[in-house]
């Protein structure tokens, strides 16, 4: 029988883990990482590089019984004319079949904390195999130790565990600061070549598609993505993005001063107030109802033809109606617009109820991908995806807005 847990020691398998890590990502085309979606890139080394580590299935535990040859030459409690060579006696062989879930190379790794001793099993179709063998079977001797056996395996596994939480737990941190490394540096070479003023010479032995290594256990797909030179779009600075927000928000301000001025104000009305706030930072440059992409959007800022902010106007009437906003503003944001926001008015409703509704309603929309802690009490930052292009992300703001009715 072969043996488990002998194979690398604990910190190798980590180092080399990283090292793997860190190699894939300075290898895929440049032009691919920086036409990937970073969510799907960061997902997909996620699923790839985190551990997993096997948990016993205890209730679905199989054994078996069978025949075996047992050299009995060097049993002192035997008698035999002849030790100078092996001697086979029948015995009996009991195998238990032990399944598990996770990745089995954890089986091959000694865990930090060990003792000096043999593990012996083998590794089929996600089972763990163990046997005991013996001429004389007793069954509470088989019992006890296949039992034995099960608890300490269990141990290990379970000191891998504890000392895979602090890996996991900064990998995601890990793989968007390296993702973020090699964007940087890819857009400052390109700048610098880009900047002389000649063709760019194309390199004939570069590879125009990645192919992503086979892992075995884990079926993992880079995201596709295109291979085409990256041409960066204009974008609406975060600096901006957030003034845009900040003068929406003052709009709390004058409602909490006067508060039968909004009593019984209407959708259009509100939104109204909202543009001649923006108009009075951006120069006119704010419209309402304005066609865009696929329908009319409530507020839109246009700066020298460009879109640079997208904004849908709602009084809260509850999830379904919520979920339909945002696939609203989703259709009317074409390929270029990436920062978008829904301001929503709350009028006779709890707040706090409110604010828990849009946090678990927002993510089981089909195109979330994840939130940005902001600190805010009434607002929500989410990373979604465009509709026409999963690799294409926009940040969309929730902002809920406390309307007075008395």
């Amino acid at each position: 029988m072969n043996t488990i847990f002998d194979k690398s020691d604990w910190y190798s398998f980590v180092e080399g883990k990283r090292k793997a890590l860190s190699d894939e990502i300075d290898k895929i085309n440049g032009d691919r990482l920086l036409n990937t979606s970073e969510e799907n890139l960061v997902k997909y080394f996620l699923d790839k590089y985190c551990f997993d580590v096997p948990v016993l299935d205890e209730e679905e535990i199989s054994v078996d019984q069978s025949d075996v040859d047992i050299d009995v030459s060097r049993d002192q409690n035997r008698f035999s004319f002849d030790r100078s060579g092996p001697f086979y006696i029948k015995g009996t062989k009991i195998t238990f079949y032990i399944p598990f879930s996770g990745e089995e190379i954890f089986f091959s790794i000694q865990p930090p904390r060990f003792r000096m001793q043999r593990f012996d099993g083998d590794i089929r179709n996600n089972c763990l195999v163990y046997s005991i063998s013996n001429v004389d079977q007793n069954q509470e001797d088989v019992k006890s130790g296949f039992e034995n056996y099960l608890r300490e395996v269990k141990e290990y596994l379970q000191t891998q565990r504890q000392e895979s939480i602090s890996y996991n737990n900064a990998l995601e941190s890990n793989i968007r600061r390296m993702i973020t490394a090699r964007k940087d540096k890819l857009l400052k070479d390109r700048n610098i070549v880009s900047s002389l003023g000649y063709k760019l010479k194309e390199n004939p032995n570069e590879s125009k598609t990645y192919a992503a290594p086979v892992i075995k256990k884990k079926i993992i797909q880079l995201p596709p993505a295109s291979n085409q030179p990256y041409n960066p779009e204009p974008a609406l600075l975060d600096e901006d993005y957030n003034t845009i927000l900040g003068i929406l928000e003052n709009m709390t301000h004058v409602m909490e001063r006067s508060p039968t001025a909004f009593k019984d104000i209407s959708e259009e009305s509100l939104r109204m107030h909202f543009l001649m706030q923006l108009n009075g930072q951006y120069e006119g440059n704010a419209t309402g109802e304005t066609f865009n992409y696929n329908g009319k959007t409530d507020i839109l800022i246009r700066i020298n033809d460009k879109n640079i902010f997208i904004a849908e106007c709602k009084f809260w009437k509850g999830k379904s109606k919520y979920l339909e906003t945002i696939d609203q503003i989703l259709s009317y944001s074409s390929w270029r617009d990436t920062k978008v926001a829904i301001l929503l008015f709350n009028r006779n409703k709890n707040m706090s109820k409110v604010l828990e509704e849009i946090d678990s309603s927002t993510k089981e929309h089909k195109n979330y991908k994840r939130e940005i802690k902001i600190g805010h009490e009434t607002q929500r930052k989410y990373v979604f995806s465009q509709i026409s292009d999963p690799n294409r992300e926009l940040f969309l703001t929730v902002m809920l807005f406390d309307v007075p009715n008395e």
